[in-house]
């Protein structure tokens, strides 16, 4: 089997909204937000007696669409849970365009919730200790199920550690680090985890920045005001744009065929960097069509 070293399409996935699939005005709103992914979230955010009628509301949601750009992703309970076999059966009939399962923490876990799905698209959470034990060996169940993506759960991971993330998240930054570097081992998008403090726009801004500097494609949110940070810290800076067409021309000029370095503006340049730049290109690209 190939493991792979980038996803096979970039796509912009710079904001990812949870919204309570119980509440339907708010569902309703997340059709116009300017987030790139929708999550209706079936877990945390719906209470156990509201579950069952949020499941139908996720499932009338993603059939009637009108989601536009946005992904829509339905995040289920676990097949641990009396509502995971239900809402897996309900939302891979109903086709969005992904299913999120939580607290996977084995290969194991990968093989049964690909099983369940049918061969629907699948994204997992990464939030429990045993996950970040198991990353390479999660990392390459993925690869062979066709998982497109992950999800970082910070804040279950940080009670299951017992430890206090503090401003700069330093407790768990190994694992955001390590879970970052098996997802692209194996070709997988992955989002940061949410920031709680609705009040603090300037250290969500400080999260955002770092969830990019560690490499995640975006970030989970838990409310529209915070759409605006998300999609200017992931969001491909000019200048980044510019270099990355550079780097695109100079492999593709007929002069550098077959060349595997090559020196642009007194850097060198490896054909690793050309795949970068193609990502970011496609990246930008597509935020540019969706201005137009």
């Amino acid at each position: 089997m190939q493991i792979l070293s980038r996803p096979a399409a970039a796509r912009p996935r710079r904001s990812a909204l949870y919204m309570p699939a119980s509440n339907l005005r708010a569902v309703e709103k997340a059709r116009a937000l300017p987030c790139d992914v929708v999550i209706l979230d079936l877990e945390d955010a719906v209470a156990p007696e509201a579950k069952i009628a949020a499941r139908g509301l996720a499932v009338e949601a993603a059939r009637a669409g009108g989601f536009g750009d946005r992904e829509l992703v339905i995040r289920v309970n676990g097949l641990d849970t009396p509502w995971g076999n239900e809402d897996l059966a309900a939302v891979r009939a109903a086709g969005p365009v992904a299913i999120l399962v939580p607290k996977v923490a084995s290969p194991g876990d990968v093989a049964a919730y690909a099983a369940a799905v049918g061969g629907r698209p699948l994204w997992l959470m990464i939030e429990t200790c045993a996950a970040v034990l198991a990353l390479p060996a999660i990392g390459q169940a993925c690869a062979d199920h066709g998982v497109a993506a992950w999800v970082m759960g910070a804040n279950d991971l940080a009670k299951e550690m017992r430890c206090r993330p503090g401003a700069d998240r330093a407790p768990l930054v190994p694992a955001l680090a390590l879970s970052v570097t098996a997802a692209r081992a194996n070709g997988l998008a992955i989002l940061d985890g949410v920031y709680n403090d609705l009040r603090d726009g300037a250290g969500l801004a400080r999260e955002c920045a770092q969830g990019a500097d560690l490499g995640f494609d975006g970030k989970t949110l838990i409310h529209p005001d915070q759409l605006a940070a998300a999609n200017q810290a992931f969001s491909p800076a000019p200048e980044a744009v510019a270099w990355a067409r550079r780097v695109a021309d100079a492999f593709e000029s007929p002069e550098n065929t077959g060349k595997g370095v090559l020196m642009i503006e007194g850097r060198m340049v490896e054909r690793l960097h050309l795949a970068q730049a193609q990502d970011l290109l496609a990246v930008a690209a597509a935020l540019a069509a969706r201005a137009v």
